[in-house]
């Protein structure tokens, strides 16, 4: 047989009548037009998502969640051996220098410095949080530790003076 325009068919199984619902007993699809019996279910609008849940069922529908994220960002963390690497004898250490030379990206949320490592420069360190064994290391080194609000204090009195 000569392939042309007249006789050319879709392949067998192809194509599928609709699915006519509701259209008498005898189609196979009457009487419940395939939705079982009666129930939310059955209703016109029943299939986009149940309504009718108790409150105990919306609870449990809800996965638990644990842990517990505060609101209040962590302070970066600063070592002592950072800055023995980073700074020289006699600097004073800010959370902007800190930023400046790299050790952390920034101090909107506040610098602590630890005590992991030795320091033996003198170091001057203002407004950052520090630990009470960092504290006594650069105050062993020779350094000075002012701290967030010695340094607001200190602002104010000379401003009290300016006025």
């Amino acid at each position: 047989m000569e392939l042309k325009l007249y006789n050319l068919k879709p392949a067998l199984g192809a194509k599928h009548k609709k699915k006519r619902i509701g259209r008498g007993d005898s189609s196979g699809h009457g009487t419940y037009s395939t939705r079982g019996a009666k129930g939310q279910k059955a209703r016109s609008g029943g299939t986009g998502g149940l309504k009718f849940k108790g409150m105990k069922a919306n609870i449990q529908s809800i996965p638990k969640l644990g842990g517990f994220r505060s609101l209040v960002p962590k302070k970066l963390v600063v070592n002592l051996k950072d800055l023995e690497k980073k700074f020289a004898n006699n600097d004073i250490i800010t959370p902007g220098r800190l930023v400046e030379n790299g050790l952390v990206k920034s101090s909107k949320a506040g610098v602590k410095i630890l005590g992991e490592g030795k320091l033996t420069k003198k170091l001057i360190i203002k407004g950052c949080a520090i630990s009470a064994s960092a504290k006594a290391a650069v105050e062993k080194a020779g350094g000075q530790v002012i701290l967030r609000d010695q340094a607001s204090q200190e602002k104010d009195e000379k401003n009290k003076i300016l006025c």
